[in-house]
């Protein structure tokens, strides 16, 4: 089985080849990743230049390394270089709320571009480690206005901790819409760690236990950086979560999908079809 991680960033100034990159992620036991590239708030020159970075760096591993474009619907342009982006195979988007909330009119019209386009978006949502207040914008029921942007495939990065109950929730109302809106947007729920060590078990055990479908929208990452990724921590929370899978019976199958079906199907690279079970308020399907 080839396991991938979502979630990996880069810099401007990284000087790891995507050969090096690709050795260190071997050595974690993993196959491949999504490589986002510089944030917009770490890089303030074009954004051409981001894409360029993260485009270049992934090329040559098609299948196994997926360029990912770090944006913000306030940057100059950001309609058109979403735009070039799309037209230039970029696998998805990834977003992170600093200042503003989700459905600001500037953030809807350029997700608008993005789903029309057919790619993903990396949310980070839950507390955010910065150095100013942030919380506001990244509550999960926030991103219940992505129900408006029509098959827009969405991650919620860290399952916001430390709102995981309010994650789950949000999924399954969207789970439940999908009834009767079938084009409705789709959610993944993002394991990167954002949840402390004594949180984990909290949150394994009430995703596989809630009675929502969530086995073909779990997706493993690690939060790391390509310039210095970090093995040990990458197989620690491997280890952490097939412990809690053994413990919760989780078929084979299932965990194949957390670290490759899901991750593959999130950045397009297989067509699999979802077919969401209609669930009620109580869970059942």
């Amino acid at each position: 089985m080839q396991l991938y991680d979502l979630h990996v960033h880069s810099s401007m100034d990284n000087t790891t080849t995507p050969e090096q990159f690709l050795k260190r992620l071997g050595e974690a036991g993993l196959y491949g990743a999504g490589v986002f590239s510089p944030s917009p708030r770490s890089h303030d020159g074009p954004g051409k230049e981001r894409l360029d970075m993260v485009l270049d760096f992934c090329k040559d591993h098609p299948g196994r390394l997926f360029p990912v474009l770090f944006i913000t619907p306030y940057e100059d342009g950001a309609l058109e270089l979403a735009q070039e982006a799309i037209d230039r195979g970029i696998a998805a988007f990834k977003f992170m709320c600093f200042d503003h909330y989700v459905h600001d009119d500037k953030s809807m019209e350029l997700l608008h571009v993005i789903a029309k386009g057919g790619k993903s978006v990396c949310f980070h949502t839950g507390i955010l480690w910065n150095d100013c207040p942030s919380g506001e914008f990244n509550r999960p029921c926030n991103w219940e206005h992505m129900m408006h942007i029509p098959k827009l495939k969405f991650s919620m990065g860290h399952c916001s901790w430390p709102w995981i109950d309010e994650c789950i929730a949000l999924y399954g109302k969207i789970q439940h819409a999908h009834s009767t809106q079938k084009d409705l947007c789709e959610v993944f729920l993002d394991l990167t760690p954002g949840t402390p060590v004594i949180y984990r078990r909290e949150l394994i055990t009430k995703l596989f236990t809630v009675g929502y479908d969530v086995h073909h929208n779990i997706l493993f990452g690690t939060d790391s950086n390509v310039s210095d990724y970090r093995v040990e921590w990458s197989r620690k929370w491997q280890d952490i979560d097939n412990g809690l899978y053994e413990e919760l019976n989780l078929e084979a199958e299932t965990r194949r999908r957390i670290y490759s079906d899901n991750i593959l199907r999130f950045f397009g690279a297989i067509k699999e079809e979802r077919k969401l079970a209609t669930i009620s308020i109580d869970g059942r399907q």
